[in-house]
């Protein structure tokens, strides 16, 4: 390795995230991106770009009914958020939670919800779905896995649900664009904010994301 290679090394972790922004604006400005260099919607895509390094997204993330501000007034308030996969849970920001007055929950793997799932024989993302918003009716709820918690959500959403914010990003190939797209399709009719990864894509670290980049937008308000 030549000197003037490790000249340019950076090693400093504030000027590594500094860095790799610059990095992504000068990408979404050479693909012509959609999105005003001070809108809350460049937050969110920048935090999922910064974490998967994947600019499709700036085509498929997709914002309805004023959904950033929407998740940010909410967590302003201490609104909960709630993920179908601990891995989503253990992202999110713990500081940024308590700075906020909120909380992190996820009850996929609780027993009753375990139970209740055998019982119905159905998918545990599902019941989990059920305890979510029974618990919290007024929660961010944050899907980066299992495309049946959408399902399941839509259902509530026709009966009259109504989440501070609904962020569907599973990941995967079977049912995960059909889910994403009722999501999307119901949260514009009945007017519930939305964030979707429309598409294959997604997953648990980008559900962490664009929830830790709604606390984040938060925290600068308080």
């Amino acid at each position: 390795m030549s000197n003037d290679s490790k000249t340019t090394r950076i090693t400093e972790p504030a000027a590594i995230e500094s860095r790799s922004m610059e990095i992504i604006n000068e990408e979404l400005r050479a693909r012509g991106a959609r999105f005003a260099s001070d809108n809350r919607e460049l937050v969110i895509l920048r935090r999922v770009i910064h974490t998967t390094a994947d600019f499709d997204f700036a085509d498929n993330l997709t914002f309805v009914n004023s959904a950033t501000d929407a998740g940010v007034s909410a967590l302003a308030q201490g609104s909960p958020i709630v993920t179908d996969t601990n891995m989503a849970k253990a992202g999110i920001s713990r500081p940024a939670l308590v700075r906020l007055g909120s909380s992190a929950h996820c009850f996929v793997a609780d027993p009753d919800v375990a139970e209740a799932a055998r019982e119905a024989q159905t998918t545990r993302a599902v019941m989990a779905m059920r305890k979510a918003l029974r618990l919290h009716p007024d929660a961010i709820l944050a899907v980066g896995n299992a495309p049946t918690a959408l399902f399941e959500l839509c259902e509530h959403l026709r009966a009259g649900a109504q989440p501070a914010l609904v962020i569907a990003v599973p990941v995967g190939f079977v049912n995960v664009v059909e889910a994403k797209e009722e999501t999307l399709a119901l949260c514009k009719e009945l007017g519930v904010p939305a964030i979707v990864a429309r598409g294959r894509k997604g997953g648990s670290t980008v559900a962490t994301a664009i929830a830790n980049a709604l606390l984040y937008e938060a925290t600068r308000t308080k």
